[in-house]
């Protein structure tokens, strides 16, 4: 346990000091195994973890995903997605940002990155909601919340990170996160909803569209519903592996930007150079995390931890809103991929010596993320809104986000309390 300590206080201590996570993470598991068993072990430790992680056929299904969205997000679909969503709800007060909440979920389905989904939906949904008078506080908010939607909502990167660091079915963790992610959704709305009737005038009414319009809309983006719904299809009807999805995926994204003309040479060459040094990042960080989780395994902090538990006559719920306070109070400070990194290696055998389900949890942890990315002061989202509109003061869009932190600690609440909200269809579709 001493050891298991030192070592999360070295990787917090290097995080702090802006080493790469990666890094803090490969030094802090390598060092600890070193000190504990030797440093030749330690070594090959080191070189086996490296060459079985690269190696991994399951690991395959990142740069896929990655490069799936990236195909998607250079066809501009991400506007006619926002058109869509602006055709059917953009009339009601507050119709704009419910519709770039929409537009953000259905972007998500396609892409897998919120980062991705907050700077791309940003750039389409802001200038119009300005263009109709909407407060910044309410349209900055509302794109950095609902651009969290792109870890929930399959194909999420994050969640093939959690499965694979905890061998937990993918396609099952993808089943897992329609409900949630639905959820975020509709709480979003709400949250909107909730700005309005407090505010009205932080969002006017605009004009209502047309039948034709609508229908021309749709007719926009069918191709990219039905991508969508052949990945995840072929996934939970078990056609295909989501390795094979993937691949399926990104060609079909690629097929997708041919036909619509707009995959010129520049263009294809920054979406493969985005995408490797996407997966180069995030291949860094799984072995920099599969390393401390050696370090982790050998101290025995979690069969400690775990018997601590048990012994102390704390309910297993109880421990659960413990660990969710954790995850938020750590979201405040660190982003998303790094805490996860940090925590799942020991909060997962925990969770599940509880007997508790590893989908459920890994679903409750990209809930908790989701949360983290949007709470002050160091929410992630909100300083990528300003990338894209230096104008908006960060306390502006700190003022906004307040409904939607509530509506996801909600969600955080009702996903902990029902977990067959989130088996349901993992259990139909897979047992």
């Amino acid at each position: 346990m001493v050891a298991a300590g030192a070592g999360f206080l070295l990787s917090f201590v290097l995080i702090f000091l802006r080493v790469p996570i990666a890094v803090a993470l490969g030094i802090t598991g390598f060092v600890g195994f070193g000190m504990l068993i030797g440093w030749k072990q330690s070594s090959i430790m080191l070189a086996l973890t490296t060459r079985d992680a690269a190696m991994s056929y399951s690991m395959c299904v990142i740069p896929l995903f990655i490069l799936m969205g990236n195909f998607i997000a250079g066809t501009g679909v991400s506007r006619e997605l926002y058109k869509a969503a602006q055709a059917f709800l953009g009339g009601r007060r507050g119709g704009l940002a419910s519709a770039t909440v929409w537009s953000c979920g259905g972007f998500a389905m396609v892409c897998g990155s919120s980062v991705a989904t907050v700077v791309t939906m940003g750039k389409v949904a802001l200038p119009s909601m300005r263009s109709f008078q909407y407060k910044d506080s309410l349209s900055a908010a509302t794109i950095a919340a609902g651009a969290t939607l792109g870890i929930i909502i399959p194909p999420s990167v994050l969640l093939v990170i959690y499965g694979i660091m905890t061998e937990t079915h993918i396609g099952k963790l993808y089943a897992a996160a329609l409900v949630p992610g639905a959820l975020g959704i509709l709480g979003y709305v709400a949250a909107v909803k909730w700005t309005v009737w407090r505010d009205p005038a932080s969002a006017p009414s605009a004009v209502k569209s047309s039948r034709q319009e609508r229908y021309e809309a749709l007719l926009s983006v069918w191709p990219v519903a039905l991508l969508f719904a052949l990945v995840l299809g072929g996934i939970y009807s078990g056609i295909f592996t989501a390795t094979e999805a993937a691949g399926i995926g990104a060609f079909g994204a690629f097929c997708l930007a041919l036909a619509r003309r707009r995959l010129t040479k520049q263009v294809l060459y920054d979406i493969l150079l985005d995408s490797a040094q996407s997966t180069a990042v995030i291949f860094g960080l799984m072995i920099g995390a599969l390393i401390f989780t050696e370090f982790l395994n050998y101290t025995g902090a979690h069969t400690a931890l775990l018997s601590f538990v048990q012994d102390s006559g704390f309910s297993p719920f109880m421990v659960i809103i413990v660990i969710c306070v954790i995850y938020i109070i750590l979201g405040a400070l660190m982003e998303e991929l790094s805490m996860m990194l940090l925590t799942v290696p020991l909060f997962f055998p925990i969770v599940t010596g509880l007997g508790y389900d590893p989908v459920w949890f890994g679903v409750l942890v990209i809930v908790l993320c989701e949360l983290g990315m949007i709470a002050p002061p160091v929410g992630v989202n909100l300083f990528v809104v300003r990338s894209f509109a230096p104008d908006i003061p960060i306390t502006t869009v700190v003022r906004g986000i307040g409904p939607f932190v509530a509506a996801d600690i909600i969600r955080v609440f009702v996903i902990a309390s029902f977990p067959i909200l989130s088996l349901y269809l993992p259990a139909l579709f897979f047992d």
